[in-house]
């Protein structure tokens, strides 16, 4: 019997061909078919952007307290950066001070903690304990200024305690700085930290002392700036550089000195001042997204006091 072999037909070699071809196409790539009838092809939806997570908070750890320890185990038990905003350790800075009062609190925090230097911590010689127990993360000896990227956000921290650092005038080596930095890094939302507020209804009250930096941040556009040294928390209005209110290009300042140390009397308030507290321990939670920040105050210790809010970046 002779066997007859089978021959496919051309035509149809070809449309086996195309039925491959067209699922290899769909296994790589989606189409989807406009309202005109003709097929276009689907892109991914862009992957959303989580804002970063930056805690703040100053005058902060002290032998013998409950209330540092109940904000430091708060801290412990979030996720994100951790910005101390000064007079880490009470009472000089020593190093017995950070050993025995700011190691067992913050200690497994060290990697996550960004600071700036306060007054208290220049209780010892040079603040040089402070600066040896952070190293690198505190800037150079001598000058404690230095500047990070966080998300989007470019972040400064700055030396307040003036005198020491060589001075916050524009003929003084941290203002250069802070000028060449701003220009190198022109970044859509800035913030800066320090420790004494140019801006206060505290017991201390305003830094004229910060008038140059302030000054120099306006001009560039900064969006927020965090400070510490009176012990309450305030928020104040979006303001100009000489501290008028202006919403659209002004600088929101914080004064976050509720870490635990103790709470002081804010006394009368500046008009410029939107809110604030004086019986609430706590930690200010700011998101940083690519266009704008928000803020939360986190009681930690007394009343729940609250405030929160949004604001776009300049």
């Amino acid at each position: 019997m002779t066997r007859r072999r089978f021959r496919c037909p051309y035509g149809a070699l070809r449309l086996v061909a195309l039925v491959f071809a067209l699922a290899a196409c769909a296994t790589s790539r989606a189409t989807v078919v406009t309202p005109s009838g003709v097929p276009a092809t689907a892109t991914a939806a862009p992957t959303a952007v989580v804002p970063a997570v930056l805690w703040a908070v100053g005058d902060a750890a002290a032998c013998g307290r409950e209330t540092d320890d109940a904000v430091a185990a708060y801290l412990a038990r979030q996720s994100g950066t951790i910005a101390l905003l000064g007079d880490v350790v009470y009472e000089k800075g020593s190093p017995e001070e950070f050993q025995r009062c700011f190691d067992p609190l913050y200690g497994q925090l060290r990697d996550r903690i960004r600071p700036a230097v306060g007054n208290h911590e220049y209780g010892t010689a040079g603040a040089r304990p402070y600066f040896d127990y952070f190293g690198a993360a505190a800037g150079l000896p001598g000058q404690g200024w230095y500047s990070y990227e966080l998300g989007t956000w470019h972040i400064v921290v700055l030396d307040s305690n003036c005198k020491d650092a060589g001075g916050c005038d524009p003929a003084s080596p941290q203002y250069r700085w802070l000028r060449d930095d701003l220009a190198a890094h022109p970044a859509r939302c800035t913030l800066a930290y320090w420790h004494h507020p140019r801006w206060s209804s505290g017991e201390h009250g305003s830094f004229a002392s910060m008038q140059p930096i302030w000054e120099l941040l306006y001009r560039n556009g900064v969006d927020v700036v965090l400070s510490g040294h009176d012990h309450d928390y305030e928020r104040f209005r979006p303001l100009d550089a000489a501290g008028r209110p202006e919403r659209d290009r002004g600088i929101v300042q914080f004064v976050v000195g509720t870490g635990g140390r103790s709470l002081r009397p804010l006394g009368d308030r500046l008009p410029t001042s939107a809110t604030g507290t004086d019986r609430a321990y706590g930690v200010l939670r700011l998101e940083l997204d690519a266009d704008r920040f928000a803020w939360s105050f986190v009681s930690v210790r007394g009343p729940d006091f609250q405030d929160q809010g949004s604001m776009p970046c300049h």
